[in-house]
């Protein structure tokens, strides 16, 4: 196998393995096809935004991703910082380019805790005076 570089992406509880090598374009997540997984409109065009950061084709680069947990928002989101976590390693130039698009940074929005008492993190259950 040609010379690949790994990246790991975490979003909510999603977690993101991507590889990226030089290829001819294949996007497979989970040994399936990467339109196939993710068929969302807008969701592949997204993962692969830090190609267009940087200026890259994507077509030039095969990416390999394996992702498990939480939905489908959340594994969208874990695969592009996987990817460009993986293009940072593959020439570290692109770095300011990323991090100015804000695709380096990990969102830490996570899901809160349930509290004692309440319904859910914050709903209370209904007041009654009486």
């Amino acid at each position: 196998m040609a010379q690949y570089f790994e990246g790991i992406g975490r979003r909510k509880e999603s977690i993101a393995r991507v590889r990226v090598s030089a290829g001819e374009g294949k996007f497979v997540v989970n040994e399936k096809e990467g339109a196939v997984f993710f068929p969302r409109f807008g969701d592949v065009q997204d993962i692969m935004r830090p190609f267009g950061a940087v200026g890259e084709a994507a077509a030039k680069y095969d990416i390999s991703v394996i992702v498990n947990g939480g939905g489908a928002t959340g594994q969208t989101e874990a695969v592009r910082l996987g990817v460009a976590r993986a293009l940072q390693l593959m020439n570290g130039d692109w770095t300011s380019a990323l991090r100015k698009k804000g695709l380096l940074t990990r969102d830490a929005r996570i899901k809160e805790r349930k509290k004692p008492g309440l319904k859910k993190a914050r709903k209370a259950p209904t007041y009654t005076k009486r």
